[in-house]
């Protein structure tokens, strides 16, 4: 049986990884982070990583046909301290249900067209800075001048060029400010209905 597809969006930190991760959970999907997929970068410092060049789309899309026809792939591990792929792969076995996600993954027509279902994840832009500021300091222990100076160079240009505009080919919106609970709620009454439809 062919499998469901789902592609998920929404700028950055609008809360679309922790919707699409406990999705996937919740169906037992394959989850497939577009993150996986960018390409190696000599130097970090000026590297603009919102740009749709920064990452290798076409292995993405690729990868996601195969697995829609029912194949097991070799998904690309990218670390993040190198800015580099690594050479080991991921294996991911078939699913009847597979999601996407990424900033980026309904800007790019080849990619969307492989989604039964596109979806945005909808945040205001000082929620999302706001997160995204925790999340680097926190976690990732960048400073904040250094997360501010890329969100105004790169991330807030690329977001108005490329992603918020990728919007309108979503089919349901959700709100990132929302309860998870919710979230999930919406996206699997959608998915039922999508995949319902398919088999009439």
């Amino acid at each position: 049986m062919r499998a469901y597809v789902v592609g998920i969006a929404g700028g950055t930190a609008s809360g679309k990884t922790t919707i699409a991760e406990a999705f996937a959970r919740q169906e037992n999907a394959a989850l497939v982070g577009h993150d996986r997929y960018y390409k190696d970068i000599p130097d970090p410092r000026s590297f603009n990583y919102d740009h749709p060049s920064a990452l290798d789309t076409p292995l993405l899309c690729q990868q996601v046909l195969d697995l829609q026809q029912g194949k097991g792939v070799d998904l690309p591990v990218y670390h993040f301290n190198s800015h580099r792929r690594a050479d080991e792969v991921e294996h991911l076995a078939p699913r009847e249900l597979v999601v996407v996600e990424g900033i980026l993954v309904l800007q790019d027509p080849a990619l969307r067209a492989a989604f039964d279902l596109c979806v945005w994840v909808e945040a205001p832009a000082d929620i999302r800075l706001i997160r995204r500021l925790r999340r680097d300091t926190v976690k990732r222990g960048r400073t904040m001048e250094n997360v501010l100076d890329q969100y105004e160079a790169t991330v807030r240009p690329m977001h108005e060029l490329f992603v918020q505009p990728s919007s309108v080919y979503a089919s349901i919106q959700l709100d990132g400010l929302a309860p998870l609970s919710s979230s999930l709620e919406q996206l699997s009454a959608a998915v039922r209905a999508g995949r319902a439809a398919r088999r009439v």
